[in-house]
Parts: C-alpha cells; sequence; structure tokens
C-alpha cells in the first residue's frame, strides 16, 4: 500500500507539473493568441456585433420552450446548456484565486481573456454549426471533432478527433464530474453537516435522471436551471455590493493600478509581479468560460438557426455571462468586503469567497454559497456529461452512452466521498491538453469562419436575418 501511495504521489507531481507548465504558460499564450487572431480577423465582432448578440439571447429567453429533438433544440437551450457547463465552482472560486495569487489587478486581465474569448467562441459555435452532421442514431450532432476532421484531411485529422474525443471524455465527463460532486458535497457539509454519502447518492440520483431522458432533458433542465442560479447568484452578490457601495470607487481603482502595479493596489501584495497577476487572470478568465477549449462547441452544434454564425453571436454572450458578469460580481464581493486586504496568500479561492459572503451575509453566507455551490455544480454536471455523451457517440456509436452514463453516476457518488488530487490534476491535465487539438482546427478553419462572417453581415445589412 506504501509503495503505491507513493507511486501515486509520484505520478501527481508530475501531472501536477506539466499542468502548470501548460495551462500557465502554453495555452494562456495559445488561447489569448487565438482570440486575438480571431478579433482581427472578423473585424472586432465582439464589439461591432455585441448588441445583435444581446438582442438575441436577452430577446428570446423562455423557462420553457420547444421541446428539444433529433433535430436539435432552440438556441437559447443551447446556449443554456453551454453556460450550464462553463458556470461552475469556478465561478466562486476562479476569480478569488486569481486574486490571491495575482492581486486585485488580476481581475483586469481576466476582462481582457474574456474580450478575446468573447471572438474565439463565436468561431467555435460557428464551426460546430457549419460542420453539424446527422449521427448513426439519426439525431443531429456536431462539436470540435466534426470541425477538426474538416480541418485535416485523412489520417492526421481522424487521430485529432479522436484525440480530442477521448480528453474531453476523460478530462469533463469523467474526472471533471468527480470534482464537481465533492465541491456540492463539501459546500453542504460545511454550511448544514450532512453526510457526504447523502448527497453524492441524491446528486447522483438527480444526474441519472437528467442523462436517462437524453439532450430534450438536459435542454429542458438547462433553460431552466441557468437563468434561476444566474439570477439568485447575481441578487446576491448585488445586495452585498450595494450595502457596501462606498467602497465601489476603491475597487476598480484596486483592479485598475493594481493590473500594472500590484504592490501599489492594496497592502500585503509588493512581492506580487505584474507578470503573476496576467498569469493567474488570464488563465482563471480562459478556464472559467472555456472559450477556445472545445467544450461548448458540442452544445451549440445542436442549435436550431438559419445561418451558423446566428449561434455564434449567442454563443459570445455565454462568454459576457460567465466571465463579465457573475465572475467580476464574485471579485466585487471580496474586494468591497475588505476580505482581500486581510488574507494570507495560501487561503483557497473558494475560502475567500465564503468569507466574504460571511462579512455580508452573516451566517447565512454559509447557506447562500452551498446553494449557489449546488446549482452551479450540478448544472456543470449536466453540461459536462453531455458534451462527453456527444463525443462517446463519436467514438462509439449509440451503444456507448449507456456505459458511459452508468460510470459517470457511480463517479460522481465516489468523487463525493473521496477527493483524490491525483484525479483532480488529471482533471486540469486533459483540460488543458484538449484545447490544443481544438484550436489547431480553428486555426486551419479561420477562413471558413471569416467567409461566414462576411455572409451573415450581407444577409443583415439586407433584413434577411431577422427571425
Amino acid at each position: 500500500m506504501e509503495i503505491l501511495n507513493g507511486i501515486m504521489e509520484i505520478l501527481n507531481g508530475i501531472i501536477e507539473s506539466l499542468t502548470e507548465v501548460l495551462s500557465g504558460k502554453i495555452l494562456v499564450v495559445l488561447l489569448v493568441g487565438t482570440g486575438i487572431w480571431f478579433t482581427a480577423r472578423l473585424g472586432f465582432v465582439q464589439f461591432r456585433e455585441f448588441g445583435s448578440a444581446f438582442k438575441a439571447v436577452f430577446g428570446n429567453i423562455k423557462l420553457k420552450g420547444d421541446k428539444a429533438d433529433k433535430n436539435g433544440m432552440s438556441s437559447f437551450q443551447s446556449l443554456a446548456t453551454a453556460i450550464a457547463a462553463q458556470v461552475g465552482t469556478g465561478n466562486l472560486a476562479g476569480a478569488a484565486t486569481a486574486m490571491v495569487m495575482g492581486g486585485p489587478g488580476a481581475i483586469f486581465w481576466m476582462w481582457i481573456s474574456a474580450i478575446f474569448g468573447m471572438a474565439t467562441i463565436f468561431a467555435e459555435a460557428t464551426l460546430a454549426q457549419k460542420y453539424k452532421t446527422v449521427g448513426e442514431d439519426g439525431e443531429i450532432t456536431g462539436g470540435p471533432v466534426y470541425y477538426i476532421r474538416a480541418a485535416f484531411r485523412g489520417r492526421l485529422g481522424k487521430i485529432l478527433a479522436a484525440v480530442f474525443a477521448i480528453l474531453i471524455t476523460l478530462a469533463l465527463g469523467f474526472m471533471g464530474n468527480m470534482v464537481q460532486a465533492n465541491s456540492i458535497a463539501d459546500a453542504f457539509k460545511g454550511a448544514f453537516g450532512i453526510n457526504p454519502m447523502v448527497i453524492g447518492v441524491a446528486v447522483a440520483a438527480l444526474s441519472a435522471f437528467v442523462f436517462i431522458g437524453g439532450a430534450a432533458r438536459v435542454a429542458s433542465i438547462t433553460e431552466k436551471i441557468v437563468p434561476i442560479m444566474a439570477a439568485f447568484y447575481i441578487l446576491g452578490a448585488l445586495v452585498i455590493i450595494v450595502m457596501n457601495y462606498g467602497m465601489i470607487p476603491e475597487a476598480f481603482r484596486q483592479i485598475v493600478v493594481g493590473a500594472w502595479n500590484p504592490g501599489a493596489a492594496i497592502g500585503g501584495f509588493a512581492g506580487v509581479a505584474v507578470s503573476q497577476a496576467v498569469k493567474y487572470g488570464i488563465a482563471r478568465g480562459l478556464f472559467s468560460n472555456e472559450a477556445g477549449m472545445g467544450s461548448t462547441p458540442n452544445a451549440h452544434a445542436l442549435a436550431k438557426v438559419k445561418h451558423p454564425c446566428d449561434q455564434g453571436m449567442v454563443a459570445m454572450m455565454g462568454v459576457f455571462i460567465d466571465t463579465l458578469v457573475i465572475l467580476n460580481l464574485t471579485a466585487l464581493v471580496i474586494l468591497v468586503t475588505g476580505q482581500l486586504q486581510s488574507v494570507n496568500q495560501t487561503l483557497s479561492g473558494a475560502g475567500l469567497t465564503q468569507m466574504a459572503f460571511n462579512m455580508g451575509f452573516g451566517n447565512f453566507g454559509k447557506i447562500f454559497i452551498a446553494i449557489c455551490m449546488f446549482f452551479f455544480a450540478f448544472s456543470t454536471i449536466v453540461g459536462w456529461y453531455f458534451f462527453g455523451e456527444k463525443n462517446v457517440k463519436y467514438l462509439f456509436g449509440p451503444k456507448g452512452v449507456r456505459l458511459y452514463a452508468l460510470i459517470v453516476v457511480i463517479l460522481i457518488v465516489v468523487g463525493s466521498v473521496l477527493k483524490v488530487e491525483l484525479v483532480w490534476n488529471l482533471s486540469d491535465f486533459f483540460n488543458s491538453l484538449m484545447v490544443i487539438p481544438n484550436v489547431l482546427g480553428l486555426l486551419a478553419l479561420s477562413g471558413v469562419v471569416r467567409k461566414l462572417y462576411k455572409e451573415w453581415e450581407t444577409a443583415k445589412k439586407a433584413g434577411k436575418n431577422k427571425k
């Protein structure tokens, strides 16, 4: 047993080091570079078309839309499924972690990552729509595996697509969902003293109910849970911010000044370099909104829209809601309550967020965070399962789905009671690796994205894009 533990420790150390190199350096450059490329190639689409994107989403919110079928789901249902995956435990811990490691200026760089990420996710959703197809079961399907194969013909395309499918299934469907289940169990144990096993079984049962219903039930659940959970958290955060309204100007001063001089922004961060603020801000932003990672296109591919770029517009708002609204509100709550000033850099991101909400709501803060954690993590479980399912179908056909669902349900229970550091690090590692084939596919097809956007733009001017 000791030998096994020793091997696991060594393996964990290797994986942790590799992930640090990937997510902290290589992927930050790759993802930001991709965002800059598409921003320039598409003429700053995230700014020019923000109004169209905003109207497309908030003008079509329905808590009960048309039932999803083999032909796909509504545009809003696709977005809700994507946001369900994007808005997870990272929204409670991501901004806090960035500030603990990089100071309040990290939030400025988080904004930058989101702005460029909006262009990247526009490309992802547009290509997912362009290359969607009919699967073996007669249902519309799509995602990175299909546009990767379109980008690289022959054996290379097949290998890259298969590698991506395996990585996303492992990273999100299996290991990622163990992490989300553990977060729910920890939150409820801390707030209510409930046994993690009980929580694990309950979450697994709820998850199984959703999984059995297929895409139709996933769409039905996410279109209801996403607006409600977002509104609940936004309202709670805004209450605390308003209660401390006098600190709002100071909070923004710390963010802007800290972006260029962390030591001057707030006491206790004198030893933090600008590079740390940039690194942690961009990394946390990118890995929260998932722009460029290849996860959300699996949902956006199923939207019933007139033109591929219609869903590209909608997808941009997913990044906006995740990072520039929800993550940003978390950061402001922490800053206006003054919790960052009293914390050392060893405190976890989730712990800092908890402290800030406790400061605002007293004992109710724990309960509030536990409720938010449930909704955020459960919605992510549903979204990540769905993304994994699409890729399992690609690899093994419809016959592989039942076994996949069973394994995910079992892992949810295991994850709720067993926090294995190696599993958490492997999830991050595979999550990082799957970015590479996805981004290669995006860049190779950037000309296609630009052509589709020009078509869409021309149709818009002619008034042909109106619903």
